[in-house]
């Protein structure tokens, strides 16, 4: 088969040249905000991060740094004063980057996220990568397959050899369930869905009218912290979702947790992003559900979700529903969406995670060609578009609190795994091996004390990453601790 033309592939934005604080004034001006307040960063600390050859620890500084900075921002504008100053040490960023990893419960780590299936496998002209941190994606993927429910990895393995990897992504979207096919950059570059992501990570739109200002209730609380008073309805599961909502909390915001009692709980990650949220569970298949969920939405300020698209909107909570009716109520929503490849091109609908996007989109096989081991494809050494994006999401979130208040209406935040990843490629990778240098945090010994906080959780006591952020003279990190899904009432604060 002939090359494509280079004509025929997605240009990437060429950003290597950029430091973390370039990445944070590039978005910041961007998203329309003050540019004077920019002064009010410091990201401190160099050196690669964590070993890849891609630049996460600026992805991690930048996006950490953008939500806090956004923060403070709102703090100044509630409290009428200029914006406190806002600091990210670089190898404490990097740490959290990795936060689902580094804690324990009762003197015990963290478990294991990944199923037995997950990883590569090889088919007849490549490979593929299996996702099973879910039982209905393995059992999905079973089935797929024509193997038993009791199938070993070698059994599934076998039932993919003959495959060809394309094929085998394409049955598994029809079917609902998550398998990726291993490219590299060339042939992403070429897919009708490459061309259609974004080059900014974060999209900001205004999606109905609404009068000017800050929410009332955050007029009248105490401003110990940015975002005291907000109230965030968080619809979400896995990493990148719940971590934007964890980060709102961090700053203040009332977050409740929705998760369904039909799906099964994720005790590794649940009990690492629950910090800083009540949490309630609605059964959104039955009309009660559907009413309880109305009825938090009319008083909620924020409606963050990371279901498929249009998962929701199929239900009748589409952004265009959510903005016309807090419109009759005479005052705006912020709707936050995040997704897998962005809201618009071939692959909007499809599901996926971060592992899955950086194996279709060529950064597994990058990351082993830099590594030099003869590896197929080799995974960054942490969830690095699940974090990043979570992060931009809560500063979608801010961005858009902060455009409301000075321009009135409502609005709505995307943010995708590959937008994310677009940006991050954009950043350029570090030449040969030499990222890998970086040091690397495996388990909580790893990890420098002044990292850490102990705190007494549902489960027992919890050790884990403190928030890298630090705003002057204003409280960042979580009022409330993990405990299990559904413990608290579905009312706001």
């Amino acid at each position: 088969m002939a090359a494509p033309a280079q004509s025929d592939r997605q240009p990437v934005p060429d950003r290597t040249s950029f430091t973390a604080k370039d990445s944070v004034e590039y978005i910041w001006k961007h998203l329309g905000l003050p540019a004077e307040s920019l002064d009010a960063l410091d990201l401190r600390g160099s050196g690669p991060g964590l070993p890849s050859s891609f630049k996460i620890a600026d992805l991690a500084q930048a996006s950490i740094g953008l939500s806090a900075l956004l923060a403070a921002q709102i703090y100044a504008l509630r409290t009428a004063s200029p914006v406190p100053a806002v600091s990210v040490p670089r190898q404490h960023a990097a740490v959290e980057f990795k936060s689902e990893r580094l804690y324990t419960l009762s003197g015990q780590p963290a478990q294991n996220l990944w199923g037995p299936l997950s990883g590569l496998h090889q088919t007849s002209d490549g490979y593929v990568r299996v996702h099973d941190g879910f039982p209905n994606h393995s059992n999905g993927a079973k089935t797929l397959l024509g193997c038993p429910p009791a199938a070993d990895r070698p059994t599934v393995s076998a039932a993919i050899a003959p495959w060809r990897s394309v094929d085998l992504e394409t049955a598994a979207f029809d079917s609902g369930c998550v398998i990726s096919a291993l490219r590299s950059y060339a042939q992403w570059d070429v897919t009708p869905q490459a061309r259609a992501v974004a080059d900014l990570p974060i999209l900001l739109r205004r999606i109905g009218d609404a009068p000017q200002g800050l929410p009332p209730s955050m007029r009248s609380a105490k401003a110990d912290k940015c975002l005291r008073g907000l109230r965030v309805l968080e619809l979400s599961r896995v990493i990148a979702t719940p971590l934007s909502g964890k980060t709102l909390a961090a700053h203040g915001a009332d977050v409740l947790w929705v998760t369904s009692p039909n799906l099964p709980d994720l005790p590794p990650i649940d009990r690492e992003f629950g910090r800083g949220k009540r949490t309630i569970q609605i059964d959104l298949s039955s009309s009660q559900g559907e009413a309880e969920l109305w009825r938090l939405l009319d008083d909620a300020h924020v409606f963050v979700q990371g279901y498929r698209p249009g998962a929701l909107a199929a239900r009748g909570f589409s952004e265009q529903a959510l903005a016309a009716r807090a419109a009759q109520a005479g005052r705006g929503i912020i709707c936050a969406n995040l997704s897998a490849y962005g809201p618009t091109g071939p692959w909007r609908a499809r599901r996926g995670f971060d592992s899955l996007v950086q194996t279709c989109s060529g950064m597994n096989v990058s990351e082993a060609e830099h590594y030099g081991a003869g590896e197929a494809g080799r995974a960054a050494p942490c969830q690095v578009l699940d974090h990043a994006a979570g992060y931009f999401l809560a500063a979608g979130v801010e961005a858009a609190l902060y455009r409301q208040a000075v321009e009135g209406g409502s609005w709505a935040v995307d943010v995708s795994l590959a937008g994310v990843m677009k940006y991050l490629r954009s950043l350029g990778q570090y030449e040969g091996k030499t990222g890998f240098e970086g040091r690397d945090y495996t388990c909580l010994a790893d990890v420098p004390g002044e990292y850490l906080e102990m705190r007494q959780t549902g489960f027992g006591e919890m050790t884990f990453v403190k928030h890298s952020a630090a705003i002057d003279g204003v409280e960042v990190g979580w009022d409330v601790m993990p405990k299990p899904l559904g413990s608290d009432e579905k009312r706001w604060l």
